[in-house]
């Protein structure tokens, strides 16, 4: 049992690690430090509740819906090119550290961007629900809950590192010119995976 608990915390860490939406703008808020807490909440808790729908079999259900998919790839897609507008805007006026002060989101605005983020992006989906849901089809019983449990914790343990462990940075970003390479380079992120999520709906 813990050897499946291990199995999934290192698989799940292994697929929420990476350069994408959701970390980009934990990353972002973590240097501002604005709602912190919340917003790592919000996207661990969200994880843990897909990484348990994929692993109670549902994963499997959705994986036959195309239609479904499709029409979450294209929102997706939209509001990603839409955030990425935003911070192509923001690095063109950028006021440092002021940011903490007046560029930041307000709380209800920020939990809505992250939860956009969150449930608008079909990769969520498929790392949590089909790919962690269906690899735990190898566990059965205890061992099977100990992997969902194990993946869940991946997410809680890299979201919070992220989000409080960015205000390392924070002497970096005291210059506008970081925070424009900062707001550039997410702005790449967001609309490469928008056009990833386009092709993927073009070419369903």
């Amino acid at each position: 049992m813990i050897s499946a608990g291990i199995y999934g915390f290192v698989l799940g860490a292994t697929l929420i690690i990476a350069i994408g939406a959701q970390n980009a703008f934990i990353l972002r808020q973590g240097l501002l430090r604005q709602h912190v807490f919340v917003l790592c909440l919000i996207c661990a808790v969200s994880d843990a509740l897909l990484i348990a729908v994929g692993v109670a079999g549902v994963g499997a259900i959705v994986s036959r819906s195309p239609n479904l998919i499709a029409s979450i790839q294209l929102t997706g897609a939209l509001f990603l090119f839409f955030y990425a507008i935003i911070s192509i805007r923001r690095a063109f006026h950028p006021d440092g550290m002021e940011l903490r002060k007046n560029g930041g989101h307000s709380r209800k605005s920020a939990i809505a961007i992250c939860l956009a983020f969150t449930f608008l992006n079909p990769h969520v989906y498929l790392d949590t629900v089909l790919l962690l849901g269906g690899l735990s089809s190898a566990y059965q019983g205890n061992e099977r809950i100990a992997y969902g449990l194990g993946a869940a914790l991946a997410s809680f343990v890299w979201f919070f590192a992220l989000g409080y462990g960015a205000r390392l940075l924070g002497p970096y970003f005291a210059k506008p010119k970081s925070w424009q390479v900062l707001d550039c380079l997410i702005a790449v992120v967001m609309a490469g995976l928008g056009l990833h999520l386009l092709y993927d709906f073009v070419n369903a």
